[in-house]
């Protein structure tokens, strides 16, 4: 069945386009006896908890072993999940979701009280969940996370098993892209209970509604399995058997194995995309993620003086980092949101909501402003640590950083490149000086991007905060919410606000070259959340 009222974007669109890893998916293509895939991950899984993942690894093993009421297709825009069909009420505020019966690994049937549920543990503020803010604009919800109202009240009820009813703030055009999201999947009570803290934590301590379950990873291995789930509601059209992932850090080593046939996909860093961007089997992806520098600002002065940050970012030549160093696609980042991801009226938000200045490189201009911040912070030097993950992309980046940053007088600058999982943790309570991150959209609308970096976002790990930045954010998202134009405008004036004060150092936005053997056919890659659906892929011969 197809899904009723589905809401296009409107004058918001998305450049994001579905891509396949191989050409060639016809039903005329023969299929190999073995039906498993081997895949490169550049870091290890951090976590199955739906509720806590905020990376990109937890969010592509997630996609694939569960489903939300919608699923991401073609062009970002959304069909049929566990919810068949749906309705919208006139005035955009009610949703309600009529869900297809299911199951989940176990046997037990996947009802509207499991979407209940875990929605109420993600907005619970006990749960921790750093994505509990894309539920702002569910009814109740920002009380909830404020510890003002009860987890019971959050706009969400079961009408019956099979019928799930949201009621939101305001109006949200591009709320059936939330309930895509991994963050939005149901979760099964009896199961979170069961295991308690250690839900999600290793393969045995969940469940799975998608078309996949997680049926190896200890918690802490480099290495982990999918296997079909034949409980999955359309387990006859998925092909795959099993996809066996693999976390390499070092890019020789993926290139080696890839050669060897041990992984069927990997992807490129360094000199390689430039040696393989002629092979047949090279592919450039687009890709909707942000490289940039958070300043811990709670921390001390230095970094709270706008003079300080501007200059940060003034040393860095951005052109030569993605054209020398990186040198894999990658392009320089205007701002935290990236080009192609928000489309109005033929115009490309990333090209109207820059200044120049916030990514210009004037290396005089930055140690004019670096001095006088010493001066003004009461110091004759400083030092200060840079972290970023252990990959190869990482500390290229910090290296990088680090040669730049040394031209500013009186700085010193250490780096401490750490597993992916720590960087997170560290990130996330405030344990760092400046840390390198990424951000990938998580739909296509600079609200996904802009929201991070309001006063009380818990992902705002660098504490900037700007008052008139709240109030636009806040404007965007309820005043302006049907009104395109206005709403436009005000993330426009947000993002120019950020840059000019420097709340973030934007630096590059990502490109992902892979190398992927021909005989992989159908698997789905969505630029949007740097995200991959291997639900209908399988080995061709």
């Amino acid at each position: 069945m197809k899904v009723k009222s589905i809401v296009k974007l409107g004058t918001v669109a998305a450049l994001a386009t579905v891509s396949l890893a191989a050409c060639g998916t016809s039903s005329g293509s023969k299929q190999a006896k073995d039906q498993t895939l081997t895949w490169m991950e550049a870091s290890t899984l951090p976590t199955m908890d739906n509720s806590l993942a905020t990376d990109v690894v937890s969010g592509e093993t997630l996609n694939n072993t569960g489903e939300g009421l919608l699923k991401f297709g073609k062009n970002s825009s959304t069909h049929p999940g566990v919810a068949k069909s749906y309705t919208k009420s006139k005035d955009g505020k009610t949703y309600t979701f009529n869900l297809r019966k299911s199951n989940w690994s176990n046997g037990d049937k996947v009802t509207a009280q499991n979407f209940v549920y875990g929605w109420q543990r993600t907005v619970n503020p006990k749960t921790g969940s750093q994505y509990a803010y894309l539920y702002a604009d569910v009814q109740n919800a920002n009380a909830i996370m404020k510890g003002k109202k009860a987890v019971s009240t959050l706009g969400i009820k079961a009408v019956g098993d099979y019928k799930v009813k949201v009621t939101l703030v305001h109006p949200v055009s591009y709320f059936p892209t939330l309930v895509a999201q991994t963050a939005f999947f149901p979760q099964n009570e009896t199961v979170v209970k069961k295991y308690g803290k250690k839900f999600g934590t290793n393969a045995k301590s969940n469940v799975y509604n998608g078309a996949f379950k997680l049926t190896y990873w200890t918690g802490t291995s480099d290495n982990w399995t999918l296997t079909k789930n034949p409980k999955y509601w359309n387990a006859k059209n998925v092909k795959l058997h099993q996809i066996k992932f693999s976390a390499v850090k070092d890019p020789q080593t993926a290139l080696s194995q890839y050669q060897s046939g041990k992984l069927d996909a990997i992807y490129l860093s360094g000199q390689q995309p430039k040696n393989y961007k002629n092979d047949k089997e090279y592919h450039a992806r687009n890709s909707s993620r942000v490289t940039y520098i958070e300043l811990n600002e709670k921390k001390d002065s230095m970094m709270r003086n706008v003079k300080a940050r501007q200059a940060l970012s003034l040393v860095l030549n951005r052109k030569q980092f993605v054209n020398k160093v990186m040198d894999d696609g990658s392009k320089v980042a205007t701002g935290i949101v990236t080009s192609g991801l928000a489309i109005r009226n033929g115009k490309d938000f990333a090209k109207e909501g820059t200044i120049p200045a916030a990514t210009e490189h004037n290396v005089a201009k930055a140690q004019k402003l670096w001095k006088e911040a010493l001066k003004e912070t009461g110091r004759k030097n400083y030092a200060l640590t840079l972290m970023a993950d252990d990959t190869a992309q990482g500390k290229s980046t910090t290296e990088y950083v680090q040669s730049q940053w040394s031209k500013l007088p009186n700085f010193k600058v250490t780096n401490s490149n750490l597993p992916y999982k720590t960087r997170l943790t560290r990130s996330a309570a405030g344990q760092f000086d400046a840390v390198v991150t990424l951000w990938g959209a998580d739909f296509p609308d600079p609200i996904t991007d802009l929201s991070l970096f309001t006063s009380d976002n818990t992902y705002n790990n660098g504490k900037w905060s700007n008052k008139t930045y709240d109030k636009l954010i806040n404007e965007a998202t309820t005043t302006n919410a049907n009104k395109p134009a206005a709403r436009w405008q005000n993330l426009i004036d947000a993002q120019k606000i950020l840059l000019k004060d420097q709340g973030i150092i934007p630096v590059s936005q990502s490109g992902k070259p892979q190398l992927v053997k021909s005989k992989v056919k159908g698997v789905i890659y969505f630029p949007v959340s740097s995200n991959w659906d291997f639900s209908k892929a399988y080995i061709g011969k």
